[in-house]
């Protein structure tokens, strides 16, 4: 069989790995075939908190919106049906901003 020089791909393949492990606690940062276990599952981990975030700052902005309307008297639901039928074009994240940060602001939408 012939030889096959590689030269420093494998080298470079595994310290791009070990950089990515860098920081990550005892052996998970320092043997390879650890390091790249660890690295590919905080990958996957990554990969699916960035789709997760969305989904939880959505249910945030909608539980302010909902203590926010509660106190002016009004549930969450009807004031975003009142919203749509008054065609107020905000979405939850500047109606959950607006609750928090400018009250009055937010009891004159609702009165709208």
């Amino acid at each position: 069989m012939v030889r096959v020089k590689r030269g420093n791909v494998a080298r470079k393949r595994r310290k791009k790995i070990l950089s990515l492990a860098s920081g990550y606690r005892g052996a998970h940062s320092v043997l390879f075939r650890v390091a790249n276990q660890q690295v590919m599952k905080a990958l996957r981990y990554s990969y699916v908190g960035r789709k997760q975030k969305k989904r939880i700052f959505r249910r945030i902005w909608i539980s302010r919106l909902n203590a926010a309307s509660r106190l002016n008297g009004i549930s969450y639901s009807q004031l975003i049906h009142k919203f749509k039928k008054a065609n107020v074009n905000l979405n939850r994240k500047m109606l959950s901003q607006i609750a928090v940060l400018d009250t009055s602001t937010f009891k004159s939408l609702i009165n709208l």
